[in-house]
């Protein structure tokens, strides 16, 4: 039976949430599972980046927000095995020594074997099922920030005495 790290489970986590959570096992192997497998024992991480954007959504309010961009290549090369969740935290740690990586940024994993185009994932709260420490890594879809905000909305509202609900937005 899985074991949850930490007191929730979520499908997109912030840097912070994912380092505290590996720092309880360190010496787990770290495994990502996407599009139903494991990444291959030999994958490693090619790149990690933080990146700012400002932007206008779909009805023209300001939007803002930090991402960390985290690129495992999906190969198995030298008979190596999946690193362990130390070995993960402190590349993580160096790139954030040097290029400052906010630890409430939400993470994207660029995922490719060399091969097939990258494709982009979020990552599930980790889990230690089996003796190692797991993360699913689910696709990121597009969404519409309004609409979500309104959906949120009705669900805080519809919960609420009355059964009063708002409108969306759009």
């Amino acid at each position: 039976m899985p074991n949850v790290i930490g007191k929730t489970v979520s499908n997109d986590i912030a840097l912070g949430v994912l380092l505290s959570a590996l720092a309880t096992n360190p010496d787990l192997p770290l495994v990502f599972r996407c599009d139903g497998r494991d990444l291959k024992p030999g994958y490693h991480v090619t790149e990690v980046k933080s990146g700012r954007f400002d932007a206008l959504d779909c009805v023209a309010n300001p939007e803002s927000w930090t991402e960390i961009f985290i690129q495992p290549w999906d190969a198995d090369e030298d008979g190596r095995t999946h690193m362990p969740a130390a070995k993960f935290s402190a590349i993580v740690r160096k790139v954030s020594e040097h290029v400052g990586l906010p630890k409430t940024a939400h993470l994207t994993f660029e995922v490719s074997d060399g091969v097939a185009p990258m494709a982009l994932y979020c990552a599930a709260t980790p889990l230690v099922q089996d003796g190692q420490v797991r993360i699913e890594l689910s696709p990121r879809a597009a969404s519409c920030k309004p609409r979500d905000r309104c959906l949120e909305e009705q669900a805080r509202t519809s919960s609420s005495c009355c059964g009063k609900t708002s409108a969306c937005c759009v």
